[in-house]
């Protein structure tokens, strides 16, 4: 495996990003295409969008935004179901932290399906939000961690 982290500069390395996404959070976990994709991915500049590509194949997507003038958030972070177990979503999530630290943002918040809150832990982010909560269907927590 030849893993080459991207950040996405073109409309085609965005259509990557989306395929990945939509097999994972479409078709995988049923959210409706309506809510994952959202203004962020009108285009490949509208956030950061994030790619590993194994041998030029694209396997893992993720992106970040400005959740306020101090604090990033990440989201739709996604790894393709043969890929997972590899520590790919821990690299996806290691690229954007560092483009983030090259900015000085303060803090970094997501929202972490229930499931994947011990993963986001081990990473350094803690729960603050004082319940779970639905988003498209699906448990959520906020969780945050400073830099």
């Amino acid at each position: 495996m030849f893993i080459e982290p991207i950040i996405a500069r073109s409309d085609e390395q965005l259509q990557l990003c989306l395929n990945v996404r939509k097999e994972v959070f479409v078709k995988e976990q049923q959210v409706p295409v309506e809510l994952e994709l959202d203004e962020f991915d009108a285009s490949w500049d509208a956030c950061r969008h994030f790619l590993l590509l194994d041998s030029g194949k694209p396997i893992a997507a993720a992106r970040y935004r400005m959740y306020d003038e101090r604090i990033a958030k990440l989201q739709r972070i996604a790894v393709l179901a043969p890929y997972r177990g590899k520590g790919l979503g821990k690299q996806i999530i290691e690229q954007m932290e560092k483009d983030i630290r090259q900015q000085q943002i303060d803090a970094i918040i997501l929202d972490a399906q229930i499931q994947a809150e011990a993963f986001y832990r081990k990473l350094g982010y803690l729960t603050i939000s004082e319940e779970p909560f639905l988003d498209a269907g699906i448990w959520h927590v906020r969780m945050k961690k400073n830099l």
